[in-house]
């Protein structure tokens, strides 16, 4: 199990600005790795004698010219320009692979700033990280978890800097398993961030929502100054800061959230919700958005993997909010702005989101007992959410921040 513990650094002027150049190497590196990649591919593709490329390659050609061509690369560690070429590697491995679209070039300004180390380039101790040409930097926190590190990644937030650090770990002490074997399902929803098969209904933080007018302002006055004034770059960084409040806001309530559903249910049931096509809603992307129910999916499987539970993701085409709960009627049609609705069948009155909610955590039963038979589980099972008649593994790489 690969988890990645980011933490936020204390540096003075002087560290910043080396981490500043750290991260402008890496993006000049990558850029010009593109730039050879390219043109390379290109001579490759007209006259086959020639080399292909490659990012062990690129590495190879940036290492026996940078000294006469750039010579300022060597302030900074060699693992700046190295780790960048490596990472546009598997930019190209996963565009051909069909995973991604084809590696773009980073602009300065609008690309996050980043530099990668491999393990044997720094150190971790206490709440201290030593950084190539750089020193001992002290870190908010200590690392959290034992185990093998894999790598670290400093990078830039608004004005603060954070250090990712990748390690490879077997102990899951810091999560306990959960309290209870029950199963809960939730129904994700803009008035109310998430609704509970047991009537319990968590609002979001809407983060977005309640500093939007700020933004607005903030936006308007960076807009009436001087392009490439010191002004600017002071209202810059205003929007920065506050978009970085309203994302820390947003990720921590979800944290909390995914926490409390993987502390005290073991099996919970939710929907496969097409968020791409969700925010195609003029009228409801802002708000969908503000959310964050992408997020909200990824933080509950691997938290509940590593507490041991087990997450059922219902198929897209499942009706969960027009099926009756008490005698499974399904609605013909049932429009958004129905809040509530009677069953004819059966007369029972239903809200609209705990009923859903309801109908995930049957589904999910369901859907347990018949993986736990090793049968198949339904016309509405994807057979990737689907939980095995053994015992699974955690192997998918995991964030704290």
């Amino acid at each position: 199990m690969i988890i990645a513990h980011k933490i936020a650094l204390d540096l003075n002027n002087q560290q910043a600005t080396y981490c500043q150049k750290a991260a402008g190497t890496a993006r000049f590196s990558y850029n010009w790795a593109l730039a050879e990649w390219n043109a390379q591919y290109q001579a490759w593709k007209l006259d086959n004698t020639q080399v292909k490329p490659s990012q062990a390659a690129l590495r190879r050609q940036l290492n026996a010219v940078k000294r006469a061509q750039f010579p300022w690369m060597l302030e900074v560690t060699k693992n700046a320009p190295q780790m960048a070429i490596i990472q546009l590697g598997g930019a190209f491995k996963n565009f051909f692979a069909g995973r991604a679209k084809y590696p773009q070039y980073k602009k300065k300004g609008k690309s996050r700033d980043s530099f990668t180390l491999s393990n044997d380039q720094f150190a971790v101790k206490a709440s201290r990280i030593r950084i190539p040409n750089l020193g001992w930097v002290r870190m908010r926190e200590s690392l959290r978890f034992n185990g093998k590190i894999l790598s670290a990644t400093i990078s830039r937030t608004a004005n603060r800097w954070y250090a990712s650090i990748s390690v490879e770990t077997e102990d899951k002490s810091h999560l306990p398993q959960a309290e209870n074997q029950g199963v809960v399902g939730v129904d994700l929803g803009v008035k109310a961030l998430a609704t509970l098969s047991n009537g319990e209904v968590i609002a979001g933080a809407k983060p977005l929502k309640q500093r939007v007018a700020k933004l607005k302002r903030l936006s308007r006055a960076l807009s009436r100054k001087t392009k490439g004034s010191a002004n600017r770059h002071k209202a810059k960084q205003k929007i920065a800061k506050l978009h970085a409040r309203i994302a820390f806001i947003r990720q921590n309530t979800l944290h909390q959230l995914t926490g409390y559903l993987t502390s005290c249910f073991h099996t919970i049931g939710i929907e496969d919700l097409n968020v791409k096509g969700m925010v195609k809603n003029r009228k409801l992307s802002r708000a969908i958005s503000d959310m964050g129910f992408f997020e909200f999916r990824r933080q509950l499987e691997y938290k509940a993997q590593m507490r041991g539970g087990i997450v059922v993701v219902a198929d897209r085409g499942y009706p969960s909010s027009k099926t009756c709960s008490v005698c499974k009627y399904v609605q013909t049609s049932l429009p958004l702005p129905v809040r509530e609705w009677q069953c004819p069948n059966c007369q029972a009155r239903h809200d609209r989101d705990i009923n859903a909610a309801v109908n995930l955590a049957n589904y999910a039963v369901s859907s347990t007992v018949s993986a736990c038979g090793a049968e198949g589980s339904g016309s509405n099972r994807k057979a990737r959410t689907k939980p095995a008649a053994v015992k699974q593994e955690i192997n998918a790489k995991t964030t704290y921040g």
